[in-house]
């Protein structure tokens, strides 16, 4: 195995190997296999880095498989008229090679990954596992297009920005303060939305707030509206970044629509909402790189997450479609007059 120094990408860890949705698979040792695509999924299988409930490292099999419909490579969105997929030329790499026992090791291997994809044109976008690769994806990215130069919407239930966790740096409580301190990101330019519950503690809030953060509590999103909020965040997200990362634990949601996850936080916002939002950032921002994180199998029920977590991909994979193509589109027209 070539292990850490590749970024080599072996199907699927964990389970039998299949694409997204049937999409065409790709190998990012042979840049000639994605050179047509807009867009790359790839799967980054470790959840070492959790402090709960482990599992995650199971997410990229269960978002890919997670539809009732055929996988014959094809969605064409009911609303925005557009099949993303097909748009796109999406292509699926399949896993990272991320054996948990080096948490370290691995995250530099999904660094390398986004930022080949990244020089190369492409949006990836990661399937995980433990909301600690968002320190190594970004990074990535960062690392092509400029350090401070990429802004960030972090859909959490959690603000992630711990300073240890149990004493490591690494861990799915950190990326977040990781991605600051190092300068990947701007805290001015990081925008959270969905935070509830009861962590983090004074300590962490007022480093939050000394990097101008803005960090929306789940009941301030109630009372405002999601379109408010948005509203006033787009401006901040492009001013002086050249694009947006998105980043969605899917802990966002409340668990009683996404039980499957490793901390499941009561209040959460609706599937609904998470998905309209998704749909929302990614046709009016420059979005340069996407993870889903935290999906974690086991405790699902129905698939209820997984599927979620699939439409998820798909809503910002219509998007970016639409957005790229130039056209225009309206929530609020009927939408057999479209």
């Amino acid at each position: 195995m070539r292990y850490p120094e590749d970024v080599a990408n072996l199907g699927n860890m964990y389970g039998p190997h299949f694409t997204f949705l049937g999409i065409p698979a790709c190998d990012l040792d042979r840049p000639e296999s994605y050179a047509d695509s807009s867009v790359v999924i790839l799967g980054a299988p470790i959840d070492s880095g959790t402090s709960h409930r482990s599992g995650a490292k199971f997410g990229p099999q269960a978002i890919r498989g997670g539809d009732y419909l055929p996988h014959d490579g094809e969605r064409p969105h009911l609303a925005m008229r557009i099949d993303g997929l097909k748009e796109l030329k999406v292509k699926d790499a399949g896993d990272l090679l991320m054996p948990g026992g080096d948490l370290v090791a691995s995250l530099e291997v999904l660094a390398k990954a986004t930022e080949q994809l990244s020089r190369a044109g492409v949006i990836p976008i990661v399937l995980g596992g433990d909301h600690s690769i968002a320190s190594a994806d970004v990074m990535g990215i960062a690392r092509h297009r400029g350090m401070g130069k990429i802004s960030m919407v972090h859909f959490d239930a959690h603000a992630d920005t711990g300073d240890t966790q149990f004493g490591a740096l690494v861990g799915h409580g950190t990326p977040m303060r990781r991605l600051i301190e190092s300068g990947a990101v701007r805290g001015d330019r990081f925008l959270q939305l969905g935070l509830r519950g009861y962590w983090p503690e004074e300590e962490t809030l007022l480093w939050m707030r000394d990097q101008k953060m803005r960090s929306y509590e789940m009941t301030e999103m109630h009372h405002r509206g999601m379109t408010a909020v948005l509203d006033e965040s787009f401006a901040r997200l492009t001013d002086e970044c050249d694009g947006v990362f998105l980043s969605v634990d899917i802990d966002v949601v409340d668990p009683g629509m996404a039980p499957g996850t490793g901390t499941p936080e009561p209040g959460g916002m609706t599937s609904r909402e998470l998905l309209e939002a998704v749909r929302r950032i990614c046709f009016e921002v420059p979005i340069v790189g996407i993870d889903i994180v935290e999906v974690c199998p086991a405790y699902d029920s129905a698939d209820i997450t997984a599927i979620l977590a699939n439409r998820v991909v798909l809503e910002a994979v219509s998007a970016i479609a639409k957005r790229k193509k130039g056209e225009t589109y309206s929530p609020t027209r009927n939408l057999l007059e479209r």
